[in-house]
């Protein structure tokens, strides 16, 4: 499927063709989620959503390493994270600078990326607050409230919704669609904070409110007895059932959105709005036992979503083969590569 989804888009330089299959590739290991509801794009769209996750799969994992051990990071290894940041901001800037050619020699994450920015006319600015957010990670391990929190999502998570937005396209002005792609970014990292909890909590970060959890009796440290210990405590319990009351309303402020998208592209993004805000059933169903084990959406309801996404698709490619005159115009489509 690769090469089809390559062909569609147009994309045919070799260099290219090899950096979008190795975004691909990480996109398909790492979100399955993500990768689930992508697969729900036209072909000729996906790419570019790859290039977009890789990206900023690449950076997280700068960031934090699958092998860190307990505890926030050591001054020397900060930096050391710190300076690979700096190097990947240096490949990006040149990549987006020199468009397609400009990347020549960079990972193939920022290759794939610069390519995608420059088919879609994506602001470079998201790239450059997430890259921010990203170095916030090595130095900040808590966040006072709420507002606090929203400050480093916007550049964690919000800026990935509208990175995706020209990908999508829309049926509306793009700037009346923005504020809603923004917090359906929210809502996802929302949603990982609070399946994560406990994989934050051994390397040194709390992304539940520092108020949230006094409000109800809990702090870092009542947290990490719960971690070490393997039991459970009513505090707990109740701060995180209140988080997850504040991501089912980052959903609801979120979900006007999807009706602004274009038809074609609204059955990726309701399927994963549908699996993501599953994984908050699933950590109630779980007892809320996320500082001991991750919960996870059950496979069955996983294939019944999707195959609902992929009815939705086949109907509105349907439309609007049989309406060619009134189906909307993706902003923009991807162009032909230049010789």
């Amino acid at each position: 499927m690769t090469a089809r989804e390559l062909d569609a888009a147009r994309i045919t330089d070799p260099r290219l063709r090899a950096a979008y299959t190795h975004c691909r590739e990480l996109n398909a290991r790492h979100g399955r989620t993500y990768f689930l509801a992508t697969r729900l794009l036209p072909p000729e769209r996906r790419p570019a959503v790859h290039a977009l996750y890789g990206f900023a799969r690449w950076a997280d994992d700068i960031v934090d390493s699958l092998e860190d051990g307990p505890g926030a990071l050591t001054g020397d290894e900060a930096a050391r994270r710190a300076a690979a940041l700096d190097r990947l901001t240096e490949d990006l800037t040149r990549g987006l600078a020199g468009g397609r050619a400009g990347a020549r020699d960079a990972a193939p994450v920022v290759t794939a990326l610069a390519d995608t920015s420059s088919r879609y006319a994506i602001d470079r600015r998201h790239f450059t607050d997430f890259l921010a957010s990203m170095r916030s990670d090595l130095t900040v391990t808590e966040y006072a409230d709420y507002a606090a929190l929203r400050g480093y999502m916007h550049g964690s998570a919000a800026v990935i919704g509208l990175q995706m937005l020209p990908v999508l396209g829309t049926v509306v002005p793009r700037e009346e669609a923005a504020p809603y792609a923004a917090e359906l970014g929210v809502a996802f990292q929302l949603t990982n904070f609070l399946r994560d909890v406990g994989e934050d909590l051994d390397r040194g970060r709390v992304y539940l409110p520092q108020d949230l959890l006094a409000a109800h009796g809990v702090d870092t440290g009542l947290l990490r007895r719960c971690r070490r210990d393997g039991r459970s405590d009513r505090r707990v319990t109740e701060a995180l059932r209140a988080f997850a009351g504040l991501t089912r309303a980052a959903y609801r402020r979120a979900a006007p959105g999807v009706p602004m998208l274009d038809p074609v592209a609204r059955p990726c993004i309701r399927t994963a709005f549908v699996l993501y805000g599953g994984i908050l059933d699933a950590v109630a169903d779980d007892g809320w036992a996320v500082l001991h084990r991750r919960a996870v959406v059950p496979r069955r309801r996983r294939a019944l979503v999707a195959a609902d996404g992929l009815l939705r698709l086949a109907a509105a490619r349907l439309a609007a083969r049989r309406e060619p005159a009134a189906a909307p115009t993706p902003t923009p489509y991807p162009c032909e590569e230049a010789a």
